[in-house]
C-alpha cells in the first residue's frame, strides 16, 4: 500500500468518526428541544441520529478492515451493527406511528418549530460535506463500498429536507398537520433505512432505494 493510499484510508475513517460525533451531538441536541417544544418531527430526528451513530460504528469497522485487506468479506462486528441498526430503524418508526396517532387525537402542537429550521439547515450542510468528502476519497480508492457509503450519506439530507419543510410550514402558516406529516415523511425513510441496513447485513450492497449505485459484495 502506497503513503497516498495510506493517507487517503486516515482520511476515511477520521470522516467516519466525524460522523459519529457529529450525530452523537446532533441527536442530543434534538431530542432535547423537540422534547421542550413538543415536536415530533424534531425528537423523531434525534433519535434517527443516535441510530446513525450505530451505522457509524460499523462504518469505521469497514474502513479498518478494507484498509488491511480490500477483498475481505464482511465481519461479524459489521453485521451485527447493521441489525442493531435497522432494529433500530423499524423500532423509531414504529414509535413515531404512535406518537403521530397520539398527537393527532389529542389535537397536539408544538410550541414553535424553529429549532427544526435551524438544526435541519445545519444538518444538510454537514451531510452535503460529507457525500461529497467521502465520495472523493472512494473514487481515489476505486472502492465502491466507500462510494455506496457517501451515496447512502444522501438519506439524511432527504430526512433533513423532510424536517426543514415540515417546520416552516408550520412555523409559517401554524398548520395544525405539519408536524405530523414531517413526523410521517420521517417514518418512511426509518423504514427504508431499516430494510437497507438488514440487506446489507445480509450480504447485499447498498441500493438507497435507488439513490446509489449497485454495487458487489465480495461477501
Amino acid at each position: 500500500m502506497t503513503n497516498s493510499e495510506k493517507s487517503l484510508y486516515t482520511k476515511a475513517y477520521w470522516l467516519s468518526i466525524f460522523t459519529i460525533f457529529y450525530n452523537i451531538l446532533e441527536g442530543i441536541v434534538s431530542m432535547v428541544l423537540g422534547y421542550k417544544d413538543e415536536t415530533l418531527s424534531l425528537f423523531g430526528f434525534g433519535a434517527d441520529s443516535f441510530i446513525e451513530v450505530m451505522s457509524g460504528v460499523g462504518i469505521a469497522m469497514m474502513v479498518l478492515r478494507i484498509r488491511q485487506n480490500p477483498d475481505s468479506p464482511k465481519s461479524g462486528f459489521e453485521k451485527t451493527a447493521l441489525k442493531i441498526t435497522g432494529t433500530g430503524f423499524y423500532l423509531l418508526s414504529a414509535g413515531l406511528i404512535a406518537g403521530i396517532v397520539l398527537n393527532i387525537i389529542n389535537h397536539n402542537k408544538p410550541e414553535t418549530t424553529i429549532w427544526g429550521v435551524i438544526i435541519s439547515l445545519i444538518s444538510i450542510a454537514v451531510m452535503l460535506w460529507l457525500i461529497k468528502a467521502k465520495g472523493n476519497v472512494g473514487l481515489k480508492l476505486h472502492s465502491d463500498p466507500m462510494i455506496a457509503d457517501a451515496n447512502c450519506t444522501k438519506i439524511c439530507v432527504y430526512m433533513s429536507l423532510v424536517l426543514l419543510t415540515s417546520s416552516l410550514v408550520y412555523e409559517l402558516t401554524g398548520f395544525v398537520y405539519a408536524d405530523a406529516i414531517g413526523a410521517a415523511g420521517l417514518t418512511y425513510f426509518s423504514i427504508s433505512e431499516g430494510r437497507e441496513a438488514f440487506e446489507k447485513a445480509g450480504g447485499k450492497d447498498c441500493n438507497c432505494r435507488d439513490h446509489c449505485e449497485k454495487t458487489h459484495d465480495p461477501a
